[in-house]
């Protein structure tokens, strides 16, 4: 999955531009910015994954619904092939799709 939302990104960068401010020299400044881009870069990969771990939730979740789903319609169409083998007025034949009257 890829996040497109890099607005935190920008947060990342304000934070090393206010750390680069505060540090007394270049090299302070040069390692504030380093220690930045290493946290955002840890950001980036954790993001990433959490957003494939949430993926991979809602995928099975997705899979929990159809399985119900299918059950349900082979229940539903099992009843209405006894109905109509019944002879139930309203009942429709799933093999044939003809409603019984």
């Amino acid at each position: 999955m890829i996040v497109r939302n890099k607005s935190w990104l920008a947060m990342v960068a304000v934070a090393a531009l206010s750390l680069g401010a505060v540090a007394c020299t270049e090299a302070e400044q040069e390692q504030a910015e380093q220690d930045a881009a290493e946290a955002g870069q840890q950001i980036e990969e954790g993001a990433a994954e959490l957003g494939e771990r949430i993926e991979s939730g809602a995928m099975e979740a997705a899979r929990g619904v159809e399985n119900l789903a299918d059950d349900a319609a082979d229940e539903l169409e099992e009843n209405q092939r006894e109905a109509a083998a019944e002879g139930r007025e309203g009942a429709v034949n799933p093999e044939t799709g003809e409603r019984v009257e």
